[in-house]
C-alpha cells in the first residue's frame, strides 16, 4: 500500500519533531496565512480559526491528495490572550504577570483530508502552573531568546520547563500538538495512526 502523504502546515520544529518521534515523517509546508487579519477575543475560537486557516491555505496549493495538519497555540491568563511576544520587553512584562499563576494553553488542530474531502477542527486545553521566579531569572530566560519564539513566552521542552511547576492535562499539547487528539482525529476520519508510519 502506498504510504499516505502527511503535510504539516507549520514551521514549528517542535511540532515536526513530535510527529517524527511517533513515526510520522511529515512534509513541512509552512502556511503564509496572515494571522493579523483574525481578530477574535475568545481563545478557543481563535486557535481553531487560525489552525483551520493555516491548513486551508496549504491544502489549496496541493496537486495531489494528502492530509494537511494546521495548528495554532495561545496562552490564556486572567482574560488575556498571549501568542508569541513581539519583543524582549513584552516577554519580560508577560513573565512578570505569569509567574505564580495558572493559565490555559490552548492549541487548535485542523486536519484537512484531501483523500476524502473532509475537515476536522478541534481544540485541546491544558492547564499550566508557572513557578514564582525572580526578575533576574525572567531577564536571563528572555535573554536566551527562547521565549520569543513561543506562544505564551515559554518552551516546555526547553529551558522554560524549569519554570513550570505543574501541567494538568495533555503534556504534548503544551509543546504545540496534542498527540492523543491527533490520534483521535485520524480515527474519526477512519485512519489508523500506524498507517502513517514510514510515510
Amino acid at each position: 500500500m502506498q504510504p499516505l502523504k502527511f503535510i504539516l502546515a507549520s514551521a514549528s520544529p517542535a511540532r515536526r519533531q513530535m510527529l517524527t518521534r511517533i513515526g510520522i515523517d511529515p512534509v513541512v509546508q509552512p502556511s503564509q496565512f496572515d494571522e493579523s487579519q483574525v481578530q477574535i477575543q475568545d481563545p478557543s475560537a481563535l486557535v481553531q480559526v487560525l489552525a483551520e486557516s493555516k491548513a486551508k491555505s496549504v491544502a489549496a496549493q496541493q496537486q495531489q491528495p494528502a492530509l494537511v495538519l494546521g495548528c495554532d497555540s495561545v496562552l490564556a491568563l486572567k482574560g488575556e490572550i498571549y501568542g508569541k511576544p513581539e519583543n524582549a520587553e513584552v516577554a519580560i512584562a508577560r513573565w512578570q504577570q505569569m509567574r505564580g499563576q495558572t493559565g490555559d494553553l490552548l492549541t487548535g488542530h485542523a486536519l484537512i483530508d484531501l483523500y476524502q474531502q473532509q475537515t476536522l477542527v478541534r481544540v485541546q486545553i491544558t492547564q499550566v502552573e508557572f513557578a514564582e521566579i525572580s526578575d533576574r531569572q525572567i531577564a536571563a530566560y528572555v535573554g536566551t531568546g527562547e521565549p520569543l519564539q513561543c506562544a505564551g513566552c515559554f518552551a516546555l521542552d526547553g529551558r522554560g520547563g524549569l519554570f513550570v511547576e505543574r501541567i494538568i492535562g495533555c503534556h504534548s499539547n503544551v509543546i504545540g500538538l496534542s498527540l492523543p487528539l491527533l490520534r483521535q482525529m485520524l480515527t474519526d476520519l477512519n485512519y489508523d495512526v500506524t498507517n502513517f508510519w514510514g510515510a
